[in-house]
């Protein structure tokens, strides 16, 4: 019985919850198999619990909840009980020499001491000297090497705390050999082989079976032949056997002991030489015209494959094509072969005793690939396939780009041959300029005053010749139109569209030549021009 009580204004209503399981308890309530009952009033509540039992162990809450608020406390309940055993096995068994652990488990609560006993004397912690003790928490282990067959018998573990005490026999039994294995039988039995099957023994000896021994001979000689069985597998299979012989067989089952009693001794009698069974044939495309056979060996009869006799042909001709095949090959290889033809092949073996049934088989070669493409494929494979396609696509882009550049002037290549010719454009426009702009200053420093002017012919001559003239004169005598504005007349450094004044840089530290200081004239007649108040030659 667990109360709880509380206090407060107004009066809290108390409920329980118990942790293990979460399900909560309210006044009146009780639990499904009605041992838990709850009852209070007041701000009391009492929890009680019939036939307490170890589920019942664990934490219970307490909770006092009112419109004002709440509060909770949590208690224990803590069940003492004496000693239980967890052991399900009570015998062991072990033989001379061979150690074996005995285990004792208990559960109780407080904890409880655990002893050994051997008929009636107690073991030390500290042992014998064919026995040892090593105790844990609710677990106690008695190793027990036994030496003679004094040790092998009955062993207490007693177990005890403040409820009670409570105590477990045990029994060490001496491990004996395994029975026999019984129901030998033999199955698929051939010229060089044999399958050996049979049941368990009835008895392990107390020691688990390791594996099984199966003994087997030929009839009239001492000497058996041993094969150890694939852990407790009841089926092993002999090999090596001479054709058309008889054999003795038998098994035996081994453990931790030894090796038991072996079985009832069968005989079986080994399959006499004969022809090859028929051979399984897959085919397999090859390369080109020729296409692959793979040869699977069936039973070869008690002796080696000598060869294989492949005849083929179309399905159209008669005669057949033959082909000889070593035993020791996996396959045949069928070449020249015609394209878009169905073909039939009869495949035979033979060994020493002679042939085989024939095995028929039929394929159809394809209609003829593309001799580039295919080549192309086998040899390089598919990766620098696509490699040398893309190389030729950009053969194919780069050949209609010059053909656009020479044809309609546009495309990439068209592009990059103006990006470099303005550049050469723009380099040689900047020289000449130079050039003239120092003609300039050469022909005016030549100018003895700037008040002079002078005419003359070149020639020296006026025949009317069609030399050109040159005429200089200085800025009062420029010559002007009739309302009295100035003309602008070309001259040799500017050209004969729409003039463009440029400023002339300094050169050697001179001052600029200004174009209006000067101006040069070209006549292409032999005439004079003057002003009309000039009257001198």
């Amino acid at each position: 019985m667990i109360s709880c009580v509380a206090e407060g204004e107004p009066v809290p209503e108390i409920s329980w919850r118990r942790a293990s399981d979460g399900r909560s308890f309210a006044d009146g309530d009780k639990s499904q198999d009605g041992r838990v009952d709850v009852r209070g009033r007041h701000g009391r509540s009492m929890l009680t619990i019939s036939g307490v039992k170890l589920s019942d162990l664990g934490r219970f809450d307490c909770e006092a909840l009112s419109r004002i608020g709440g509060h909770q406390k949590s208690m224990f309940l803590d069940i003492e009980y004496m000693p239980k055993f967890l052991n399900n096995q009570t015998i062991f068994y072990s033989w001379e020499g061979n150690a074996v652990n005995i285990s004792c488990d208990v559960k109780s609560n407080p904890p409880a001491t655990m002893l050994w006993r051997r008929e009636r004397l107690t073991i030390s912690a500290e042992g014998t000297a064919n026995t040892r003790v090593h105790t844990t928490d609710g677990k106690s282990l008695l190793e027990v090497t036994p030496v003679s067959d004094r040790d092998f018998g009955r062993y207490n573990c007693t177990a005890r705390n403040n409820i009670g005490a409570k105590y477990q026999e045990f029994i060490l039994a001496q491990a004996d050999v395994p029975s026999n294995p019984y129901s030998v039988r033999l199955s698929a039995v051939s010229q060089r082989s044999a399958t050996v099957t049979f049941m368990k023994p009835d008895s392990h000896g107390g020691v688990p079976i390791g594996h099984y021994l199966v003994n087997y001979k030929e009839v009239g000689s001492q000497d058996w032949r041993e094969v150890k069985s694939h852990g407790v597998q009841m089926i092993v299979l002999l090999t090596g056997l001479e054709p058309n012989t008889t054999y003795e067989v038998r098994v035996a089952a081994v453990n931790g002991k030894g090796q038991g009693e072996f079985s009832h001794t069968e005989s079986f009698q080994s399959l006499p030489i004969r022809e090859p069974s028929p051979p399984a044939v897959h085919g397999q495309r090859g390369v080109g015209k020729a296409y692959r056979l793979g040869l699977v060996k069936q039973d070869d009869g008690g002796m080696p494959i000598v060869e294989y006799i492949v005849k083929y042909k179309t399905d159209k001709e008669d005669q057949w094509m033959t082909k000889l095949v070593s035993g020791q090959h996996d396959f045949a290889l069928l070449q020249p072969l015609q394209w878009n033809t169905r073909y039939e092949v009869e495949i035979t073996a033979r060994n020493i005793k002679g042939l085989s049934e024939p095995t028929f088989y039929q394929f159809y070669m394809p209609q003829k690939p593309d001799i580039i493409a295919d080549s192309l494929f086998n040899s390089l494979g598919l990766g620098p396939v696509v490699g040398l396609g893309l190389a030729g696509l950009l053969l194919v882009l780069v050949g209609v780009d010059v053909s656009c550049y020479f044809l309609r002037q546009c495309g990439l290549l068209m592009c990059i041959t103006r990006k470099i010719c303005s550049k050469k454009t723009t380099t040689s426009g900047k020289s000449k300029e130079m050039e003239e702009g120092k003609a300039a200053y050469l022909l005016h420093a030549a100018l003895d005053s700037d008040t002079t002017h002078i005419r003359g012919f070149l020639d020296g001559k006026g025949d009317g010749s069609k030399d050109p003239i040159v005429e200089m004169r200085t800025e009062e005598e420029r010559i002007t139109n009739h309302d009295g504005s100035p003309v602008h007349e070309p001259n040799e450094t500017t050209p004969l569209t729409e003039p463009e004044k440029l400023p002339l840089k300094e050169e050697n530290g001179k001052e600029t030549l200004k174009p209006d200081m000067i101006e040069i004239k070209v006549h292409s007649d032999n005439s004079i021009h003057t002003k009309q108040d000039d009257s001198k030659a």
